[in-house]
């Protein structure tokens, strides 16, 4: 049975590294210090969202198919990969004020969107509460 590599540590949280690596083939093993691809750290459903981009070829309307889910949350979701690759976003203007979004609020209007999509608020709900988070 495979498993895959956790990426932190149960105990402190911080980062693991691979030590030993065997051919699956002849006994070679290597010992070392090994550090694991960007990839290879993303969450679990970060990495099903990237299989899903890749073979949909990056065409959004695809991946909103493939996965199920609307516009908004595939950017959104897009957006949280290349945060946790690295990588900086251009956050989206707020077009009121011309003030960002901070990432809480940002978080908070995702949450709305997707309870909208969910069936579990009405579209004059998430009007209301996407206004009380501008203030």
């Amino acid at each position: 049975m495979s498993y895959q590599m956790p990426h932190q540590c149960p105990v402190c949280n911080h980062e693991m590294k691979i030590s030993k690596l065997t051919c699956t083939y002849c006994p070679t093993k290597i010992e070392g210090e090994f550090s694991s691809c960007k990839f290879c750290r993303l969450p679990a459903e970060q990495l099903v969202f990237m299989e899903a981009f890749i073979k949909c070829r990056g065409n959004i309307k695809e991946v909103e198919k493939e996965l199920g889910i609307s516009y908004p949350t595939v950017r959104s979701r897009l957006d949280s990969v290349i945060e946790a690759l690295g990588y900086g976003v251009d956050k989206e203007k707020d077009t009121e004020n011309g003030k960002g979004n901070s990432p809480e609020e940002s978080l908070r209007r995702q949450e709305i969107l997707e309870a909208l999509e969910r069936g579990e608020i009405s579209a004059q709900e998430a009007t209301r509460q996407m206004r009380e988070s501008n203030k």
